[in-house]
């Protein structure tokens, strides 16, 4: 055995890896056999937007599988209509039984953005998630569409280098594991914008030219909106101005404060100014006031899970109101333990949601424990917004566990101040011992 190893220049300790890169190469062939067997996919359930790139994908899909195509179409709040994808679809030849737009605006904000605004989720600091928390719903309701129809494959349109292509697959598989999974970002050649609009024209799909619309690569739902790419490629550059599409600057947003009320039930925003409403609304009137005062910009290079760096700016104006709300109503109605573990699981929270474990186990079990802590978290927060800044200026709950008495600075007779030497000894004990 040592001889034919060392006639292959190898050791036995060299053996695991050996091992291993025949395991890579077989993934490999088994990855490109698995790709060679979706030629026989039948029919797939396309996420579509009626965009160049997933018109394009659907033309693909039909002339490189042979297979029927279903188009999804999700409204998430993305603020633009919807409803043009399915005269795009029916011009590419589907069928109007295999065209599918539904309004998913407020299930997103009610059983996605909520319970993830609960555990105060940010990702490295800054990023608030907008696009991370909407892949879970989609992917969700592109697999029920596909058991529906008797799909035996779905796709989507992103890309081999960013995270979304994670989100939505693990999604898939978490659904449906059965289903055949078509990246064609990861299959065809197609990998610039002239070689789109050359496959476009060549196959008669029609592709508007938008006035006025933004070159960057940008996604947009009821909770942010994201730009990447062109100068935002160099870290080192400020954005241009006119690439914000939602909020106005800092600079020019009103000289005059505004003053507003949000009232919490178990921990979710209920009511503004007085006035109960729905999840989808309320984020809405939120995104209203924030970009009325330049709220919710941010400007990050984030660690994408697929390994590189990435720089992205954000706008997440009703975002960054709730957040800061929920922390003001928390502060006052969740014991201190508690809150600090909660801060503490939250980082790994938010890492869940931003590789793409949303329907992970290990995530839905980490939401019970924060979904407990807001059992009484119920009030009212006021808020100040200000060019750019939100600031607590009140809060109120029939759960407050703030007591004035034990916390006056004035004469009490509720605390004994003599009992915090001891309490401070016993605290100290362990130095105290360690120097005697």
């Amino acid at each position: 055995m040592d001889k034919i190893l060392e006639q292959i220049g190898l050791t036995i300790l060299e053996l695991p890896l050996l091992a291993l890169v025949q395991g890579i190469l077989f993934g490999l062939v088994q990855t490109k056999g698995n790709n060679l067997m979706k030629k026989e996919v039948k029919k797939v359930v396309l996420a579509y937007s009626g965009g160049l790139d997933t018109s394009i994908i659907l033309k693909w899909l039909q002339d490189e599988y042979n297979c029927e195509v279903v188009t999804f179409t999700a409204d998430i709040g993305q603020g633009e209509e919807v409803e043009p994808a399915r005269q795009k679809a029916l011009d590419l030849g589907i069928k109007p039984e295999n065209i599918f737009i539904e309004d998913l605006r407020e299930e997103f904000v009610k059983d996605y953005v909520f319970p993830m605004f609960r555990a105060n989720t940010i990702y490295e600091g800054e990023y608030l998630l907008g696009t991370s928390i909407a892949r879970p719903l989609i992917a969700k309701r592109q697999v029920e569409i596909a058991n529906q129809m008797g799909a035996d494959g779905v796709s989507h349109g992103a890309t081999g280098k960013g995270n979304d292509q994670v989100r939505f697959e693990i999604g898939y598989l978490s659904q449906n594991p059965n289903l055949a999974i078509i990246a064609p970002w990861r299959e065809w050649d197609l990998n610039s914008r002239e070689k789109l609009l050359a496959y476009a024209s060549e196959h008669g799909i029609k592709i508007e030219q938008k006035k006025g619309k933004s070159p960057y690569s940008m996604d947009a739902n009821l909770l942010h909106i994201s730009y990447e790419g062109l100068q935002l490629e160099d870290p080192n550059l400020e954005p241009e101005e006119s690439m914000w599409k939602w909020s106005v600057s800092p600079e020019n947003a009103p000289d005059k404060a505004e003053y507003i009320e949000i009232g919490y039930e178990s921990g979710d925003p209920v009511s503004l100014n007085g006035e109960t409403l729905s999840p989808a609304t309320m984020l809405e009137n939120l995104n209203a006031l924030g970009n009325k005062h330049g709220i919710g910009r941010i400007d990050i290079v984030e660690n994408r899970f697929v390994g590189m760096k990435a720089r992205g700016c954000y706008e997440t104006p009703g975002g960054t109101i709730m957040l800061k709300a929920h922390r003001a109503i928390e502060s006052i109605t969740v014991d201190r333990e508690a809150a600090h573990l909660k801060d503490e699981l939250m980082p790994r929270y938010a890492k869940l949601i931003y590789n793409g474990f949303w329907f992970a186990p290990e995530r839905e079990m980490l939401q019970a424990a924060i979904d407990k802590t807001q059992e009484n978290v119920n009030g009212t927060v006021r808020l100040k917004l200000y060019k750019g800044s939100v600031m607590v200026v009140g809060r109120t709950s029939p759960n407050t566990l703030f007591d004035e008495e034990f916390s006056t600075f004035e004469e009490d007779e509720v605390y004994n101040q003599k009992d915090a030497e001891g309490f401070i000894k016993l605290n100290a004990l362990r130095f105290i011992i360690k120097k005697s």
